[in-house]
């Protein structure tokens, strides 16, 4: 797979005081198999403006009305045909490095279906605060204990979207991100990558911060349905065969356990 097209969608709505720096946390990585969709929602902060500066670079953009964060990453990743996917919200960022890391990491290991870097958070001027790394497993979440997988750092095959339903949840208003884990983690195990690939920005206007209620409650009904469609064969299977990944971003150096976390 080295050189695997990667396929990121963008979902922008009134972000124009952030959406110029995930962009270009993107594009200017130069990565030469990269399928960049930016859906907007129909700005009027001067958020189309901006992108449209960067349309020649993009494989796909639009800015019209939709029904919410899910319809949009949909429409977006309806539009992609890469063998690794993503997506970017119009406030976050990636590291620099981010692309050729993801790459290597599914060329290495061609049993990986999906994989979470470490945790890291932007303040609102764009500096990289903390890395911090987070480990989540199935057992983790049938437990109630899933925060937080970040939605930043998370890249995954086509072969497990389409296993998963090839579908963002648009029945969730805010963890459309949580209830697809719950759907990746009813087919595979997921991996950690040992680095930073990306982050969450902390600002004031942050949806999440602003939501946290609906958060919770949102991530309590998505894994009560995967408890419910989570067979005893399969968690006794992964209990026997758990693995971490582990990568080292300046050794390229890798690392299998086999002990399952509970």
């Amino acid at each position: 797979m080295s050189g695997a097209r990667i396929s990121i969608v963008t979902p922008s709505f009134n972000q124009a005081a952030f959406v110029e720096d995930a962009l270009r946390s993107v594009l200017d990585q130069d990565y030469p198999h990269l399928e960049y969709v930016v859906i907007d929602s129909g700005s009027t902060d001067g958020s189309v403006e901006i992108i449209e500066k960067y349309k020649d670079r993009l494989h796909h953009f639009v800015s019209e009305a939709d029904t919410g964060h899910g319809n949009a990453l949909n429409k977006g990743f309806a539009k992609t045909s890469g063998e690794i996917m993503a997506w970017l919200n119009s406030d976050d960022k990636y590291c620099p490095w981010t692309f050729r890391t993801v790459a290597e990491i599914f060329d290495a290991q061609p049993d990986v279906m999906w994989i979470a870097g470490c945790h890291g958070v932007w303040n609102d001027r764009g500096t990289l605060m903390s890395v911090q790394p987070q480990y989540k497993n199935i057992f983790d979440y049938t437990s109630g204990n899933f925060s937080w997988i970040q939605q930043e750092t998370v890249f995954w095959r086509r072969a497990l979207w389409n296993k998963a339903g090839a579908h963002i949840n648009e029945d969730y208003r805010f963890m459309v991100d949580g209830e697809l884990w719950t759907r990746f983690f009813l087919q595979t195990e997921l991996w950690h990558a040992t680095c930073a690939l990306g982050g969450y920005r902390r600002h004031r206007a942050n949806r999440a911060a602003h939501h946290q209620h609906e958060c919770q409650d949102e991530m309590i009904r998505a894994i009560e349905t995967m408890q419910g469609r989570a067979t005893p064969d399969y968690l006794a299977r992964l209990s026997r065969d758990y693995r971490r990944l582990a990568y080292d971003v300046q050794t390229s150096s890798w690392m299998k356990t086999s002990t399952p976390r509970r």
